[in-house]
C-alpha cells in the first residue's frame, strides 16, 4: 500500500466542537500508520491541521500538488465543511475517500460534539454539484474491519487510476492483417484517457535483437534463468533468440517510457527470428511489465487495470476465450499460445513448440486453479466499457500452450455479452478477487463497468462495507 500517496484532509465545520475534531484528526491519522498507508498530512496548514475555509484550502492544494497525491481522503472529524471539500476534490482530479468516524452518544446536557454523519451526507451532495466522483467508505469506527478494508480497496482503486491516466504502450508492428477484431482508434484512446502509443516497425525490434545478442551479457543471464526455471525444450541457438527477443522488448519499453507492450506476434515476426515470441514474453510478463499478442491494444490496458487493482502483487494471463469444456456446460478454456507469467503456472513451464504454429519458442503449462476475476477493456463507437467478473479453475482435458479451464456461474449469459459485444476473443485474467476495486475504479476512468453476473448490488454492498459473500461458481 505504501506505492500510492494519499492526501490526508480532516475537515471540521466551526459549529460544532474543533477540540474533539482534533481529537479525531489525530486518532485517524495514527490508524492510517498502523496500516502502514503512505499519506501527506496538513498538520502544517493551521494550528489544528484540518480543512474549513479558503486560506487553508489553498495551502492545501499548492502542497498536495507538489507532493502528486493519487487519491485525496476528506475525513470528516465533525461535521466537515462541504463546499471546501468539493473545492478541494475539483482541484485536485483524484479519487476521493469520503468517510467519517461513528459518533459518540450525546452527553449529559443532551449535546452531541461533532454530527460526522450528518456532514457525509452534506458533502456528498456537494461533490456530486461539483460534478466530482467518489468512494463512499461507511460511517465506522476506526478499528472496524471495514476500514481497514475499504481503505485497502481505495489505495488498490487509486493504484488503477494512476496506472490507467499513465499509460503508454509499445506497439511493436501494426496487427496482423487477420485479426481485424484487435483494431484500435489511437486518436481516440489518447483524446479520451490520455492514454499513448509508441509503434515501431518490426526492424526495429531486429536491431535491438542484435544489438543485445552482441553485448551478450545480459542475453546469457536470461538464458539461464530460463534453463533454472523452466524445461527448455529449444536448442540453444533459439533460446538465445528468446532471450535476446526479451531484452530487446524491455529495453525498448525502457526507451520509449512504455508500462506495456502489444506485439505482432505472427507471421512476419516468425519469418525473421525463427521462434514464436510466447516465451519472450512471458518472462516480461513475469517481471510485471505486461506484453499482450496479436498487438491488442485493448488487450494491454485490460491487463494493466487487472495488475494495478491487485496493487501489483499478482500476475495477469492474457487469454483465449477458446472452446467450451467438454464435460462442464458452464466451463470454458482459458487458453495462448504460451505468453503466460511463470509464477502462475502449477507445474514447471516448458519452452516447445505451440499448438497451431512450426516454430519453438512458445510455453506449455496449466495455471493454478482456485478463484479469479477476468477483465477486458473494449470498446467501439466512441463508447468504453470494462467487461468483468468471477471465475474459479477446474479441472479439464491437457491441451498445448498455457491453458487453464475456468467455471463461471453462466457461460451462455457471458457468451452473449462477449459475442455481442464490445467485446472481442481476448480477456485478462488475474487469479483472487479484484472485482470490486475494478468495478468502483470505473468511475473515475470514464467508462462503464459491465458485470457478466447479476453481482452489482453485492459489489455496491460490498464497496459499502457490509460482509458480503460472492456465490461460489
Amino acid at each position: 500500500m505504501n506505492a500510492i500517496k494519499l492526501g490526508f484532509a480532516p475537515t471540521r465545520r466551526a459549529i460544532f466542537s474543533a477540540p474533539a475534531a482534533v481529537v479525531f484528526r489525530n486518532l485517524t491519522a495514527q490508524r492510517l500508520k498502523e496500516l502502514d498507508v503512505n499519506f501527506v498530512d496538513i498538520d502544517d496548514v493551521n494550528e489544528e491541521g484540518l480543512l474549513y475555509d479558503d486560506a487553508g484550502l489553498e495551502k492545501i492544494i499548492a502542497k498536495f500538488r507538489a507532493e502528486k497525491v493519487d487519491g485525496l481522503f476528506l475525513a470528516h472529524c465533525n461535521f466537515g465543511t462541504e463546499y471546501e471539500c468539493a473545492r478541494l476534490a475539483k482541484a485536485l482530479n483524484v479519487p476521493v475517500l469520503l468517510w467519517g468516524p461513528r459518533d459518540e452518544r450525546p452527553d449529559e446536557n443532551g449535546m452531541r460534539l461533532r454530527d460526522s454523519q450528518c456532514g457525509l451526507f452534506a458533502t456528498g451532495k456537494v461533490l456530486r454539484r461539483f460534478h466530482v466522483p467518489f468512494t463512499y467508505m461507511n460511517n465506522c469506527n476506526l478499528e472496524d474491519p471495514e476500514f481497514a478494508r475499504g481503505v485497502k480497496d481505495f489505495l488498490a482503486v487509486c493504484n488503477v487510476v494512476r496506472t490507467f491516466r499513465h499509460t503508454r504502450i509499445l506497439q511493436i508492428g501494426p496487427r496482423p492483417f487477420d485479426f481485424w477484431s484487435t483494431m484500435c482508434n489511437e486518436g481516440e484512446l489518447l483524446e479520451k484517457f490520455n492514454i499513448q502509443l509508441s509503434p515501431i516497425p518490426l526492424p526495429e525490434l531486429y536491431a535491438e535483437m542484435k544489438k543485445w545478442r552482441e553485448e551478450g551479457e545480459e542475453v546469457a543471464k536470461v538464458v539461464a534463468y530460463c534453463k533454472e526455471n523452466m524445461t527448455c525444450r529449444i536448442d540453444d541457438a533459439g533460446l538465445t533468440s528468446v532471450a535476446a527477443l526479451k531484452v530487446a522488448m524491455k529495453s525498448l519499453a525502457a526507451k520509449y517510457g512504455c508500462n506495456a507492450i502489444a506485439i505482432q506476434c505472427w507471421n512476419a515476426l516468425q519469418d525473421e527470428i525463427g521462434i514464436m515470441p510466447c516465451a519472450a514474453n512471458a518472462l516480461l510478463n513475469e517481471e510485471g511489465i505486461p506484453v499482450v499478442c496479436e498487438t491488442d491494444i485493448h488487450g494491454a490496458i485490460s491487463q494493466l487495470i487487472a495488475e494495478a487493482a491487485s496493487m501489483n502483487t499478482r500476475r495477469v494471463m492474457f487469454s483465449d476465450w477458446t472452446v467450451r469444456h467438454p464435460d462442464n456446460d458452464n466451463g470454458e478454456l482459458l487458453q495462448h499460445c504460451g505468453p503466460w507469467p511463470i509464477s502462475v503456472a502449477k507445474e514447471k513451464p516448458s519452452i516447445c513448440v505451440p499448438v497451431a504454429f512450426p516454430q519453438n519458442g512458445a510455453v506449455s503449462a496449466e495455471a493454478k486453479h482456485g478463484p479469479m476475476s477476468l477483465v477486458r477493456f473494449d470498446g467501439d463507437d466512441g463508447e468504453y466499457s470494462i467487461l468483468l467478473g468471477h471465475a474459479k479453475g477446474i479441472d479439464g482435458p491437457w491441451t498445448r500452450g498455457t491453458y487453464v479451464w475456468v467455471e463461471v456461474a453462466n457461460l451462455k449469459r457471458l457468451e452473449a455479452k462477449v459475442v455481442e459485444g464490445p467485446y472481442i476473443h481476448h480477456v485478462a485474467a488475474i487469479h483472487g478477487d479484484v472485482v470490486p476495486v475494478v468495478y468502483e475504479a470505473c468511475k473515475y476512468l470514464g467508462v462503464k463497468p459491465d458485470l457478466y453476473d447479476p453481482i452489482e448490488e453485492k459489489v455496491k454492498a460490498y464497496l459499502h462495507g457490509e460482509d458480503v459473500v460472492f456465490d461460489e461458481v
